[in-house]
C-alpha cells in the first residue's frame, strides 16, 4: 500500500515488540491495565492515530491506522484494545461542530484525555437497551450500555442512545455518578481492559454535550463500512501467534487474509472478517499444540493469545459475519480424506 508510513510502522513495531509484548502476560493477570501502558502509546504519540494534525494528531492514513493497530495488538491485546476505543471519541470531537470540538478535540487528538466508546448495545437485535427522551432543551439517557471497556482509564465516553429511529451520540464524563452506575464485567480474556456495564437512571445530557444525531439506518450502513478497522485485532493476534510458532503455510494465510481484507468491498467486508476470525482461532491453536503441555501454564503467552483469539470472534461481531463464523468453524475438514 503507497500510503502506508514507514516510519510510523516502525514505531509502532518496536513498541509492540520491545514493550508492550513483554509485559503483556504481567498485564493480562494483573486485573487492571497499569497506567504505565497506556503512557507508553501516548509517549509514542499514537493517540493522535486517528486525529488530523490541525488538532495535534498525526494524520494517519487508514492504511497506516490499520497496521499500527495490528502491531500493537500483537504487542499487547488488553493495552491495544482499550486504545482503539479512543478513536471513536477522537473522530467524533473533530467532527462535530458543536461545543464539543472545542472541549475535547485537542486534548484526545495529544493523548492529554482519553476517551472510550459506549455503542455495541446498537448491535443488539431487539428493544434498544439505552433510550434517548427530550427532556428541558437536551435529552435524557435511560437504560444501559452493557459493554464499556477502559472504565477508570478514560475522561469521556463517546455514548449511544436510541431516540425512535434515531441514534443520539453525546460525550459524557466517564465517571460513576448519582445518574451513572457501573457493573464490574469478569471476562475469560482481556479482563484487565476493565470492562463494565453502564446503568444510566434519567442521566440528564445537556444539548452541548451532543455530537449528532443521525438515523439508525444511516448508523448501521456507516458501521458496515467501518468493519475493516477491528480486523486488525484478530489480526495482530494472528500474527504474534504465527511468529512465536515459527516458519509455517500460516505465514502465507496471514498474508493473504490481510490482502484481502484490505482490498474488500463493503459487501466483502464480513467474510474476510469471518475468516480472520478463524485464521486467528487456527493460528493461536496450533501454537498451543506446538507448545504441549506447557502451554497451558498462565505464564505462558500461549494460552493467552488462545484465549484472545475466542474474545475475538465475538468483538465486533454483526449477524452476517457470525453466519460465516459458524459456517467456518462447522465445516468438516476432508485432511486424511
Amino acid at each position: 500500500m503507497t500510503d502506508l508510513d514507514s516510519e510510523l510502522v516502525d514505531r509502532a513495531t518496536q513498541l509492540a515488540d520491545d514493550r508492550l509484548f513483554p509485559s503483556a502476560l504481567e498485564v493480562d493477570a494483573a486485573g487492571t491495565i497499569p497506567s504505565a501502558q497506556l503512557d507508553l502509546v501516548r509517549d509514542a504519540g499514537f493517540y493522535g492515530l486517528f486525529a488530523s494534525v490541525e488538532f495535534g494528531g498525526l494524520g494517519a492514513s487508514p492504511a497506516t491506522q490499520w497496521a499500527v493497530h495490528e502491531l500493537l495488538s500483537g504487542g499487547c491485546l488488553t493495552t491495544s484494545f482499550v486504545w482503539a476505543q479512543h478513536a471513536g471519541a477522537s473522530k467524533a470531537a473533530i467532527e462535530t461542530t458543536g461545543p464539543m470540538r472545542q472541549r475535547w478535540a485537542d486534548a484526545l487528538a495529544t493523548g492529554e484525555s482519553r476517551g472510550g466508546v459506549a455503542f455495541a448495545h446498537l448491535n443488539r437485535p431487539g428493544t434498544p437497551t439505552l433510550r434517548a427522551e427530550p427532556k428541558n432543551g437536551g435529552w435524557e439517557f435511560s437504560g444501559s450500555a452493557p459493554f464499556v471497556t477502559g472504565w477508570g482509564h478514560i475522561d469521556v465516553v463517546l455514548t449511544a442512545a436510541r431516540h425512535k429511529g434515531s441514534v443520539v451520540w453525546a460525550m459524557l464524563d466517564a465517571r460513576d455518578c448519582e445518574t451513572i452506575s457501573s457493573r464490574r464485567l469478569t471476562l475469560a480474556a482481556i479482563d484487565s481492559a476493565v470492562t463494565v456495564e453502564l446503568s444510566f437512571d434519567q442521566h440528564p445530557v445537556a444539548e452541548a454535550s451532543v455530537t449528532s444525531v443521525e438515523d439508525f439506518t444511516q448508523w448501521t450502513d456507516r458501521y458496515r463500512k467501518g468493519l475493516r478497522a477491528n480486523g486488525s485485532n484478530p489480526l495482530g493476534v494472528a500474527a504474534r501467534a504465527a511468529k512465536l510458532l515459527g516458519p509455517s503455510p500460516l505465514d502465507a494465510q496471514l498474508a493473504e487474509a490481510r490482502e484481502r481484507i484490505n482490498a474488500a468491498s463493503v459487501e466483502e467486508l464480513p467474510i474476510a472478517r469471518a475468516l480472520l476470525g478463524d485464521l486467528c482461532v487456527r493460528a493461536t491453536s496450533a501454537l498451543v499444540a506446538n507448545v504441549g503441555g506447557s502451554a497451558l501454564f498462565v505464564g505462558q503467552q500461549a494460552q493467552r493469545l488462545a484465549r484472545e483469539s475466542l474474545f475475538l470472534l465475538v468483538q465486533g461481531q454483526t449477524p452476517e459475519i457470525k453466519e460465516h463464523h459458524m459456517r467456518l468453524l462447522t465445516e468438516r475438514s476432508t485432511l486424511g480424506e
